[in-house]
């Protein structure tokens, strides 16, 4: 999974949504495997009048209805300008 977070956020506010999401994922019967904060990035295109997202970047596993469910509480969080879920080949 692909976070990119609002620029303005904190580095607290930062780590505060990144708790937030592993705990979406690990109450429901979901596992982080890897988390890596890939840093201030310039975008292709502005997103919500922003020019510039912080990236994360989350490995992990869970049953399909659990990740239907994460993306839909990314949707409705004002911290993320856009996401992206994909499966790895095992």
């Amino acid at each position: 999974m692909v976070l990119v977070l609002k620029p303005d956020l904190t580095d607290e506010a930062q780590e505060g949504f990144v708790q937030k999401v592993t705990r979406w994922v690990t109450d429901k019967g979901g596992a982080i495997s890897q988390t890596d904060k890939l840093g201030r990035k310039k975008l292709a295109y502005p997103l919500k009048a922003s020019k510039e997202g912080i990236y994360v970047l989350s490995k992990f596993s869970a049953e399909p209805a659990l990740v239907r469910d994460v993306e839909k509480s990314l949707k409705l969080s004002e911290e993320v300008l856009r996401h992206l879920v994909v499966k790895l080949e095992e």
